[in-house]
């Protein structure tokens, strides 16, 4: 029998969650999404997107405060610090991603939960604790709205919302009746249309600004007696009322405590949309099992899952870097003539004629095999025809950064390495002190500034 009242049960579940009740793997997982997540915002450092919002949020903002600005080296109000690292982590196409839900946990869930953290004085068990809550949560919302949300919605900034939320009511210790109001604040203020990819607009950036501030300041204001809708995800009208067609109430509260959905969350590996990588994983394969150079090739087609189409279709000539990262054929062009689509390569080549001329010789089809497995599985393969006459095909089933063909630490911390140096948000020596931090931040009593301040 189903849960008449899903939403309270979720609320229930993030409100009463202990850190002694979570699995130790689950901890370790969380403090390596958390690098990661760090070093992605820092990797925001100087684009032009990222500085905009960060001027914009500065300016209306305190001079000073508890919450650190991680690209600017500045203190500010937590709600001016979370929408600023929002904003940084989500643009340079690194940032982890839950692959049933299709959302971006780590974007929308750490930059709240720090910001709060710093400002309260929280120690990392409790700012460990808040992400798990906001991950857990903000996945099965996404998976409880379904594809059909996803066609027209950046779940990362609707369901994001809610996941700050949630991260947020922990780190104030909201009771269960008033995470519920929480969620109903949040969610009610949901947004992120994926039309901004056919312009190549920068509301990606906002997407996710929006949804850390806007799921804090539900949390705070639930705190001071504010009220928000007891069934905004189940109603009648609420969310899945007007934002699916396919919403599953039961994945609200599936295994709730025995399921760890942050367990479940995956590193990127190229620097581009995730929807990417399976068909650059299985072209990489290919190319090396068959000894192929990119001038090899006559024409390639990637067979994808119909979410693919949905959001990398409309961008058939990218005009920006980050446009080309939502790119098919510029993704597979950088992996069959650089070798791989890095954060350089997208800066250095993705105009490169031999990567445009690769690019124009892929396409993508709809592979039934590969559409039923989404989004629980990303299946990737790749059917190509060489120009001497052979018709080759390669697959893969866990695309690298995936649960079951992870990143090691020894890889996150090369990862966290290079992003903290591509937009000069810390050198290696800085970062190097802050991955030790990470990796024992169980036991830190307080959690402090993870940078030093800017002069």
């Amino acid at each position: 029998m189903s849960d008449p009242h899903p939403s309270r049960a979720l609320a229930e579940f993030a409100a009463t969650l202990k850190y002694e009740s979570i699995p130790a793997t689950v901890l370790r997982r969380t403090e390596d999404l958390f690098l990661d997540w760090l070093a992605s915002a820092l990797a925001g450092k100087g684009a032009r997107p990222v500085e905009t919002i960060a001027r914009f949020v500065e300016a209306m903002g305190p001079a000073d405060g508890p919450s650190e600005i991680l690209i600017h080296r500045r203190g500010s109000s937590p709600l001016m610090a979370a929408m600023v690292n929002a904003a940084a982590s989500h643009f340079a196409e690194q940032d982890d991603v839950h692959a049933g839900s299709v959302f971006h946990p780590a974007a929308v869930v750490f930059p709240p939960a720090l910001a709060v953290a710093q400002a309260l004085g929280r120690s990392g068990r409790d700012l460990l604790l808040a992400a798990v809550v906001g991950y857990e949560v903000g996945i099965r919302i996404g998976e409880f709205l379904g594809r059909s949300h996803y066609r027209i919605f950046h779940t990362t900034g609707t369901v994001g919302t809610l996941a700050a939320a949630a991260a947020v009511g922990s780190l104030l210790r909201l009771s269960a009746s008033q995470m519920l109001h929480a969620f109903g604040s949040a969610g009610t203020q949901s947004a992120g249309l994926w039309e901004f990819l056919r312009d190549s607009a920068d509301s990606k950036q906002l997407h996710t600004a929006h949804a850390a501030g806007a799921g804090l300041g539900a949390a705070y204001l639930t705190r001071d007696g504010f009220t928000g809708a007891q069934r905004i995800l189940e109603g009648v009208q609420g969310m899945a009322a007007g934002m699916s067609t396919d919403a599953d109430p039961a994945r609200l509260t599936d295994r709730l405590g025995t399921r760890w959905a942050v367990a479940e969350t995956s590193f990127k590996f190229h620097a581009s949309c995730r929807h990417t990588h399976p068909a650059a994983d299985a072209l990489q394969q290919l190319m090396r099992t068959h000894c192929l150079t990119a001038d090899a090739f006559k024409q390639v087609t990637a067979q994808v899952h119909q979410g693919a189409i949905d959001v990398l279709g409309p961008v058939t000539d990218p005009q920006t870097v980050h446009q080309a990262k939502f790119s098919m054929g510029t993704v597979l062009g950088l992996v069959a003539v650089r070798g791989h689509a890095g954060l350089t390569e997208f800066d250095a080549d993705y105009k490169d004629p031999a990567v445009v001329a690769f690019r124009d010789k892929v396409q993508m089809v709809l592979d039934p095999e590969v559409d039923r497995a989404y989004p629980t599985r990303w299946i990737g393969k790749v059917q190509v025809r060489t120009r001497d006459g052979r018709t080759l095909e390669a697959r893969v089933d866990e695309p690298k950064g995936d649960p079951g063909n992870t990143l090691s630490r020894a890889e996150l911390e090369d990862k966290a390495l290079r992003l903290a140096q591509y937009g000069g948000g810390a050198d290696e020596t800085e970062m190097r002190s802050v991955i030790a931090r990470v990796w024992s931040l169980a036991e830190a009593p307080v959690v402090g500034r993870l940078l030093a301040m800017a002069a």
